[in-house]
């Protein structure tokens, strides 16, 4: 194994787990969320010897992911072929899993584009101006996307039986 291939075996045993749970924050299921993870690793693998500063990987993985993810949802190539309703599998946390779910459920009904920018401005903690240059965009339209992608998950968490359960106890 070359220095370069070790480099990036460090890498990605470092940093795949966190951009898998991202994907899947995307996408709302783990398979394709793997997939996604796999495409911007791969194409991370090479430019490797392209990217010049090694400490803005996390950076150019996210823009990749995020990339694939729209790129896929734009050319149609998605659906979800499901057997059976049970999840395959799924991560842990702390929180209420009800919460959880709710929130998943809703998310999923934000349109591609601005559940993108929501995970970039919430979950990943990017600035508005990170955001845009991720997306190749200008700050109003990250803006305004987020305004539009809270709003609809406002409105489908207000609707969700987690919360009408929780107003009536």
């Amino acid at each position: 194994m070359t220095d370069r291939d070790t480099a990036f075996a460090e890498y990605f045993a470092a940093r795949s787990g966190t951009m898998r749970g991202t994907a899947y924050l995307l996408c709302g299921d783990w398979h394709r969320a793997e997939d996604l993870t796999q495409v911007a690793f791969t194409k991370l693998y090479l430019a490797w010897d392209r990217v010049s500063r090694h400490e803005a990987l996390d950076g150019y993985v996210r823009q990749t992911l995020f990339r694939a993810f729209l790129d896929e949802r734009r050319l149609g190539w998605w659906h979800r072929v499901r057997v059976t309703d049970v999840p395959l599998d799924g991560a842990t946390h702390d929180g209420a899993p009800d919460e959880r779910i709710a929130m998943l459920a809703a998310l999923a009904h934000v349109p591609a584009r601005q559940r993108a920018v929501l995970i970039l401005r919430y979950w990943e903690d990017l600035s508005v101006e990170a955001t845009a240059a991720l997306l190749s965009c200008t700050t109003g339209t990250v803006k305004s996307q987020a305004a539009r992608g809270l709003q609809t998950l406002r409105t489908h968490l207000e609707s969700s039986p987690v919360r009408t359960m929780r107003k009536q106890t």
